[in-house]
């Protein structure tokens, strides 16, 4: 098993390109079982949840094919073989359950096995169920797996979210474009990736209207063709590298940083006492004086602060001057980074869904453990700071979410480097 050293104390300077976005892609990729034309992606990131959802696709028979180092898929499902997800891959990864809506759209039937993914709290598949049902699908729970069905294919409905659940939306949008008449998707999630894929499914041909809003309206048709689409700037890697320079000092650019994907999140940086400019290739980052100002942060659904950046702006609030409260409203046991960053010299009190932090003046070096993706990186950002040596042990998390970290912090001045556990 691998782990990060980080040695603190050098300061970042220069540029860091920001990936595609996982959770755009992995709701991109299963957009394929639409249609039986090609539909090829390009900028996707290289990480071990693609690789996943890649085995999982092939698994159902879709013809993967990867260029360009893996940053450009080509997926074809003219030869599906399987409308079966099993539980030894679905389990890796939450995402999975993406292939349930397109399986049903399309095939009519599946049977999906109940997902895994980062133990950060429930994320229960009732909400997609419920919904499917309202368009017709017959769904039941037997022996860990869904067994779904839609006799005759699925119908327009109206599909009213009791939560704005990214997932629960994903899985209707791909459906109701081939379900017969219109679906409404009311209290729909309205994250950059239900946009991204919107305008995708727009690509091969859908009739959507209303993504990046509460509503959203899908024409069904009766067919999708290929398409060619770039996945969308990762705003949670671009979120994390901005946070970078303040910890440690310099400045860095991210590269296709785009304010409009992270604009609660600059929101603080800014209250926090950090500059953030525009440029004509990203977003560039400096902090204003020697260290952060304490600020409040509560999570919410886009276009609110995110949960996947809340781990990092705690570690970096480790650091304010002040006390900073923490509110988290999307996932329960999000705070399990908490005690690590404890580990290294913080000051934090954690009580149910709200967390203290009162800022001191360092951190210290300290072998810690990742406890899930943003986590990981949340301690790596907290070691650039950090006196002396720290060491993140269980980073296999970080791998499914964040490409060539050590490169790309190395290359802007970090002394970070990836070594293999005995």
């Amino acid at each position: 098993m691998d782990s990060i050293i980080v040695t603190g104390g050098s300061s970042l300077n220069g540029q860091i390109p920001i990936a595609g976005a996982k959770n755009a892609a992995l709701a991109l990729m299963p957009a394929t079982l639409l249609s039986e034309e090609p539909l090829t992606l390009t900028n996707v990131p290289r990480l071990s949840d693609i690789k996943t959802m890649t085995a999982l696709l092939e698994s159902l028979g879709v013809e993967v094919t990867s260029l360009q180092g893996g940053k450009v898929q080509v997926l074809s499902s003219h030869a599906m073989t399987s409308t079966r997800a099993d539980y030894e891959i679905v389990r890796k990864m939450r995402a999975s359950n993406l292939v349930l809506g397109p399986l049903l759209a399309r095939h009519h039937e599946a049977i999906v096995s109940l997902p895994g993914g980062c133990a950060i709290g429930a994320r229960p598949m009732d909400i997609h169920i419920d919904a499917l049902e309202l368009m017709g699908a017959q769904i039941e729970l037997r022996d860990g797996y869904l067994h779904a069905k839609a006799p005759g294919g699925l119908k327009g409905a109206r599909v009213p979210l009791r939560f704005a659940s990214v997932g629960a939306t994903e899985n209707v949008l791909m459906a109701a474009t081939l379900a017969k008449g219109t679906t409404v998707i009311e209290n729909a999630a309205r994250e950059p990736e239900i946009v991204d894929l919107a305008r995708c499914l727009r690509a091969m041909g859908a009739q959507i209207a209303g993504e990046g809003t509460s509503t959203i309206e899908v024409q069904g048709v009766d067919r999708l063709g290929a398409a060619t689409h770039p996945v969308v700037t990762d705003r949670i890697e671009l979120g994390t590298y901005m946070l970078a320079p303040v910890f440690c000092g310099g400045e860095v650019e991210c590269l296709g940083g785009k304010l409009e994907l992270v604009t609660a999140f600059v929101e603080k940086l800014d209250a926090a006492g950090v500059d953030v400019t525009e440029t004509d290739a990203g977003l560039k980052v400096k902090l204003r004086g020697d260290r952060p100002r304490a600020v409040d942060v509560v999570t919410e659904p886009f276009p609110g602060f995110p949960t996947d950046l809340q781990a990092q702006m705690m570690a970096m609030l480790c650091l304010a001057d002040g006390t900073s409260v923490l509110e988290e409203r999307i996932f329960e046991n999000r705070f399990m980074h908490a005690p690590e960053l404890v580990r290294m010299g913080a000051n934090i009190e954690v009580q149910g869904g709200y967390a203290k932090v009162h800022g001191v003046d360092r951190l210290k070096g300290a072998p810690v453990m990742a406890t899930d993706l943003r986590a990981s990186v949340s301690l790596i950002l907290a070691g650039l700071a950090a006196e002396g040596e720290t060491r993140v042990n269980r980073v296999y998390h970080l791998d499914r979410g964040y490409e060539n970290v050590e490169q790309k912090l190395s290359a802007v001045g970090a002394k970070i480097e990836r070594v293999r556990d005995a």
